[in-house]
C-alpha cells in the first residue's frame, strides 16, 4: 500500500471516529442531565445511570486514544522527524489521561470528582 492509499484509509477511519465523537457528545449531554437530577433530587437511579454512561464514554475514548497511539507508534522509525516524535508523545499522554479519567469514573462512586470528555 502506498503512502497516499494509507493516508486515505486513515482518513476514512477518522471519519468514523468523528461520528463516534458526536455520539459521545450526545451521551455526555444526557449524562449531565442525569447528574443534575441526582444533585437536585438525590435520585440514586439517575446517579447510577450517570456513572454507567460516564464509564462507557471513557471506555470508548480509551479505545479511540489507543488507536491514535498505535497509529503514531507505527509511524515512528529511525528516520522520524521531531514532529512525528512529538505526535507520538502527545498521543501517549492523551491515552494515559483517558486511562486516568476512566479509573476516576469507575472508582468515584459518590461522583465527587468532575470528569469530562475533553
Amino acid at each position: 500500500m502506498n503512502d497516499v492509499e494509507k493516508r486515505l484509509k486513515q482518513l476514512k477511519i477518522e471519519d468514523y471516529i468523528w461520528i463516534l465523537y458526536i455520539g459521545i457528545i450526545i451521551a455526555s449531554l444526557y449524562s449531565n442531565t442525569l447528574e443534575r437530577k441526582y444533585f437536585k433530587y438525590n435520585d440514586k437511579i439517575s446517579k447510577e445511570k450517570y456513572r454507567k454512561i460516564t464509564i462507557g464514554i471513557f471506555t470508548i475514548l480509551v479505545f479511540v486514544y489507543a488507536y491514535f497511539l498505535n497509529d503514531s507508534l507505527s509511524g515512528l522509525n529511525s528516520k522520524s522527524t521531531n514532529l512525528e516524535k512529538l505526535s507520538f508523545i502527545g498521543s501517549l499522554l492523551i491515552f494515559i489521561s483517558g486511562i486516568i479519567f476512566l479509573y476516576i469514573a469507575i472508582k468515584d462512586e459518590n461522583i465527587n470528582v468532575e470528569v469530562a470528555f475533553n
